[in-house]
């Protein structure tokens, strides 16, 4: 039978990183959960076993279930019932699988339930649901939601809701409005204090809100009257069994159809607080956007699996001329180019989520004790770390996962064009991925500052420092010389001094910036194993070269007097 896990021996290279002992050490406590929880690890080696087990269990009902029921809940998709949400029958089938197996609550603590693992095998599993589909890896991935109540919430509220996600509850975060998309400063969706219910009220309209008839949900609203920015916005708990929500509307989507999309009227709404008031955009909605794109990142990894899984075997079986056409250059090139961006874009997403874990394992000691000064150095550098590549990681797997989506088609030929065919299913999940949870225009934004205040050039050069087997030092060399290249652009466009002319050639920077640690991330994997990593290590410095070197030229030959004819276009 096939597996999403095992059949994928570079996710098992990635679950051994050496970072992952430090990550296991922290997130474990020194294991000190062994005397009181039976599945709790007694040391590293019991710890990465266990994880291996669950994805393990994962990759089975991913490949066996999950991925069988994908084109039925395509088909079928959710329906609206009485403001109600109802799911396709398969999706049902979906979450009745994976909360038997006991895949809910997989961050959270084994005192509330949960499995108490890493970001790092969250993501794996993440990754595993989404090959199967993309859409119900929505569903399931938004119990992740639960850490940001985790963070913030009190005690009680953790010991009142995390335990029903580790049990298989669903979540969802409504933060969007009609007038408030990426803006979320917009936000106008009311909520008031009642003396007489001892309780806040919602009430306000949401929309674009995923899995938005979920069990429990976050929700941004304006807690201070008069106030018109992110300063009067809080972050509250709506629990679906008090009412007060129902669903207008299910958007029909171009692809995600199993995820349901939906629009919600808010009336009297009972909920609770959740944390501190005014710190529900500035300080909450950041957290759990963080999350939610290292979510994305994940999702468009799996895309990409399953879309370059999709080609190869077409190209295999199919035959052009008396041979497959698997042996003709024109597809096996493309072919290679899918596999290296599927490999560079699992690198940075399981480094991310390797900085993520050490910071947050921190962040949460630090609520339990004072930190040591080393910890706080540590807690410092890997939050840079996890910040700077979050945007980079989002952004460019999102858009590697249209491009290997679109080459997968293109590999169909005809064939991929028809809907009886995965292809074009992949294809139009794809298409989300590099807008929802921020845009790649915003993650360009978000990262923008890494490249003016010189952190990516830092970690870039220190990169150069790392050694590589011999047969890899000449692409080394190369990839040191597309640094200096970035080095330069970069430069170039900071000693211009024009603010327009920066955002102009933002996108540029982001992508020489991107693509440059990508390299080195798949160059250092490729030393480790290179049986897995050489090839594409080798095609993808060759793809990114050229990229490299077609925004050196495009920022230095853009002149300011330049930027009127973008204004006017």
């Amino acid at each position: 039978m096939a597996n999403y896990y095992s059949d994928y021996p570079e996710l098992k290279f990635h679950l051994d990183h050496p970072l992952m002992e430090r990550i296991v050490e922290l997130k474990e406590r020194g294991y000190a959960d062994k005397d009181q929880f039976e599945d709790a690890p007694v040391d590293y080696n019991d710890a990465i076993d266990n994880y291996d087990r669950v994805l393990e269990i994962a990759g089975d009902i991913a490949a066996n279930v999950i991925e069988p029921n994908s084109e039925s809940v395509d088909i079928e998709g959710p329906h609206l019932v009485d403001g109600r949400m109802v799911y396709a029958e398969k999706t049902k089938e979906n979450l009745a699988t994976t909360i038997k197996a006991g895949l809910n609550g997989v961050p959270m603590p084994r005192r509330y339930g949960g499995l108490n693992f890493p970001t790092v095998p969250y993501s794996m599993a993440s990754e595993i649901i989404s090959a199967a589909d993309a859409g119900f890896q929505n569903i399931w991935s938004l119990q992740d939601c639960i850490e940001t109540l985790y963070e913030f919430g009190s005690e009680e509220q953790r010991q009142k809701y995390i335990p029903r996600v580790c049990q298989g509850e669903t979540m969802s975060m409504d933060l969007t409005e009609p007038d408030a998309g990426s803006d979320l400063q917009r936000v106008m969706l009311k909520a008031t204090y009642s003396e007489e219910e001892g309780c806040w009220l919602l009430n306000g309209v949401k929309r674009f809100i995923t899995n938005g008839d979920s069990d429990i949900h976050l929700v941004l609203a304006r807690s201070e009257e008069g106030t018109r920015d992110g300063r009067g916005l809080s972050m509250f708990i709506y629990d679906k069994r008090q009412g007060g929500v129902t669903v207008r509307h299910i958007e029909h989507k171009l692809g995600i159809h199993g995820s349901p999309t939906c629009e919600l009227v808010y009336k009297n709404a009972k909920a609770e607080l959740c944390g501190d008031r005014k710190l529900g955009l500035i300080k909450y909605v950041m957290s759990l956007m963080n999350g939610a794109r290292l979510g994305i990142a994940a999702q468009s990894t799996g895309v990409s699996q399953a879309a370059y899984n999709e080609a190869l075997a077409y190209a295999r079986d199919r035959k052009q001329f008396d041979k497959a056409i698997i042996e003709f250059p024109a597809v096996y090139e493309m072919l290679a180019r899918m596999k290296a961006k599927l490999d560079a874009g699992r690198s940075i997403l399981y480094m991310t989520s390797r900085y993520v874990d050490i910071y947050k394992a921190l962040n949460d000691i630090s609520r339990e004790r004072k930190l040591t000064p080393e910890e706080r150095q540590e807690q410092k550098k890997y939050t840079r770390l996890a910040d700077a590549f979050t945007p980079l990681g989002k952004g460019m797997t999102s858009e590697y996962a249209n491009q290997n989506t679109y080459d997968c088609i293109q590999i169909h030929g005809g064939s991929g064009f028809i809907m009886e065919y995965k292809a074009q299913r992949l294809y139009r999940d794809a298409r989300i991925l590099s807008i929802y949870e921020g845009t790649t225009q915003l993650q360009v934004v978000a990262a923008i500052r890494y490249v003016t205040n010189g952190t990516y050039l830092d970690i870039l050069r220190e990169f150069e420092q790392e050694q590589v087997i011999d047969e890899l030092k000449p692409l080394q060399e190369r990839i040191i010389e597309m640094t200096n290249k970035f080095e330069a652009a970069t430069n170039l466009v900071k000693e211009a001094g024009n603010q327009e002319l920066l955002d102009i050639l933002a996108r540029s920077l982001y992508e020489m910036a991107a693509v440059n640690v990508m390299a080195n991330l798949l160059l250092l994997d490729a030393s480790r194993a290179p049986e897995l990593f050489a090839n594409s290590a080798k095609v993808y410095v060759n793809l990114v070269e050229s990229e490299v070197e077609k925004h050196f030229k495009f920022v230095n030959s853009f002149k300011a007097e330049d930027l009127e004819a973008y204004r006017k276009n």
